[in-house]
């Protein structure tokens, strides 16, 4: 039987209703809503196609962030401001142009990273756990490699003169970013310690060491220092814990390779290393801040650990000094790692500051040459519900209890490690267990992870031709939206392309960028109405 709510449970909820109450005040009458809807429809009606080459391009990518995560990590947003939640607006929903994608790859109707980190950065569908490789490799098939490797976005705009970086919170090795440069017929080759024996004596390469020889990228932040130095080299960090030595078996030390291969380079290992970087004195800087992924968000260390919106404004200081302009990777990479652990408040605190860093992203570049894209490589099975009351906690409890009469969560999942039996049914979920960082949801399948799912996630752009992503598309179709945006092959030759060179890459001004900005401010303002 599930245990009554607690007096405490019971004064926040009256708290709530009360909230609730004076919130809708305004709400009840017509007029709000009306004169909300005219504000927008005005906007709408302004808003004209920003048809103009891009200079620059920031792409943020949140893993595994599907739509309920989205709704969710607003409601969350509104929640830590000391609001109801609900009417919270994120900064990547001002953005004036919306898609969906298509997320399935070649061989999976559910997918992975690493084939959708194919298909958004280099514009081919593939096969799962494969990267930067067409559907013609097979996966953990060295020999299918060679001959099938796909060139991704940000190659192409280093190749073009641009800036490139990578920003992720996991392994800058993982198969997001690693689909940014790499070309590996399996996705957990992160080193050659990782590789089967087979694949090396045949010519493959681990992921690390294309990390560094394959594509000049000029900024490198995340984790992932274990897989670029020799086999028992101890970790910077944690010098007397032997499991996060190096552990590459060829004695390599690709970070020290790096350094010498690159003019102006520079490593950091620490938030205090980042922090003392001069924007303006170094072209290339690698800081990996732990041997695997980041910690997540709510576990950080803020003296010794970047933020996710520390590294890109840092990136984004560096990368816009180059006159051609910059491409820059942006990935909140332990969304997925907080659903997969059934955990939604560590996936919802990274979405959050996921959306923190496409606002600061906002106030350091502008719409009139900076395309800005949002998106996410696939969903979860992840979910909110349960009838809950406007300003619920978006961790708690829905209002009347189940079938067998014990509490249970507004969020649940479809399957993962929160499945539980004990006493011959599930255990009633309470507060305040539930609103704590590592509480895991109940899950309606027992899995030792939880997966994927299916559906299709949303595409958010601002910025020059931001107007290419709309309706339904394959999820491949970003990258050559943003290829076209940027000139960039296999569209350099396309006659507007042609005419900007002959322009002399001169500026056409436009009121037409300021619409965004208009849209952020006024949705700041609006809020709900």
């Amino acid at each position: 039987m599930g245990r009554p709510l607690s007096r405490g449970t019971c004064l926040l909820l009256c708290l709530l209703a009360q909230l609730a109450a004076a919130a809708s005040d305004a709400e009840k009458t017509p007029d709000y809503w009306n004169k909300g809807a005219r504000r927008r429809l005005e906007l709408a009606l302004a808003l004209q196609p920003a048809a103009r080459q891009a200079k620059n391009i920031i792409l943020f990518m949140g893993d595994g962030m599907g739509l309920p995560t989205v709704s969710a990590a607003r409601i969350y947003k509104g929640q830590l401001a000391g609001g109801l939640g609900e009417e919270s607006v994120l900064a990547m929903e001002t953005f004036p142009h919306v898609a969906l994608a298509k997320t399935y790859t070649i061989d999976r109707q559910v997918p992975d990273s690493a084939g959708t980190g194919t298909a958004y950065l280099c514009g081919v569908k593939a096969n799962a756990k494969t990267l930067g490789l067409s559907g013609e490799a097979v996966y953990g098939k060295c020999r299918t490699t060679f001959g099938n490797e796909v060139d991704s976005i940000l190659h192409r705009a280093r190749l073009a003169g641009k800036s490139v970086g990578i920003v992720t919170t996991t392994r800058v090795q993982h198969a997001s970013p690693g689909a940014a440069y790499a070309h590996s017929a399996s996705r957990s080759w992160y080193a050659d310690a990782n590789m089967p024996k087979e694949a090396l004596r045949d010519g493959c390469k681990d992921i690390a060491y294309q990390l560094v020889h394959n594509t000049d990228i000029n900024v490198i932040l995340g984790g992932g220092r274990m897989y670029m130095t020799p086999k028992q080299i101890p970790d910077p960090e944690y010098p007397e814990d032997p499991a996060q030595n190096g552990i590459r078996k060829d004695g390599l030390d690709l970070i020290a390779e790096w350094l010498s291969a690159k003019q102006g380079a520079h490593y950091v290992w620490d938030k205090k290393g980042l922090d003392a970087v001069e924007d303006d004195s170094v072209s290339h800087l690698m800081g990996l801040f732990e041997p695997k992924d980041m910690k997540y968000e709510l576990n950080r260390n803020a003296s010794t650990d970047p933020s996710i919106v520390e590294m890109t404004e840092k990136a984004i200081r560096i990368l816009r000094r180059n006159p051609n302009g910059f491409f820059l990777f942006v990935e909140g990479g332990r969304i997925d790692h907080g659903h997969h652990s059934g955990r939604a408040k560590q996936a919802l605190m990274e979405a959050v500051m996921l959306d923190r860093a496409v606002a600061r992203a906002g106030e350091l570049t502008s719409p009139s040459d900076t395309l800005t894209v949002v998106t996410a490589d696939h969903s979860h099975v992840f979910t909110f519900g349960g009838n809950t009351l406007r300003g619920t906690s978006i961790f708690g409890l829905a209002p009347k209890k189940a079938k067998d009469k014990r509490a249970y969560t507004s969020i649940l999942y479809g399957n993962g490690p929160g499945y539980s039996i004990r006493d011959g049914g599930r255990p009633a979920a309470s507060l305040p267990a539930a609103e704590d960082k590592d509480y895991r949801q109940q899950a309606a399948v027992p899995l030792e992870t939880e997966t994927h799912s299916g559906e299709d996630v949303v595409v958010l752009a601002q910025g020059p031709m931001a107007h290419l992503f709309h309706g339904v598309q394959e999820q491949h179709y970003i990258a050559h939206a943003m290829a076209y945006a940027a000139c960039l092959e296999p569209y350099a030759t396309e006659p507007r392309c042609r005419a900007a060179r002959r322009a002399s890459h001169g500026t056409q001004h436009s009121p037409q960028p300021l619409l965004p900005l208009l849209a952020l401010c006024v949705a700041a303002r609006l809020v709900g109405g």
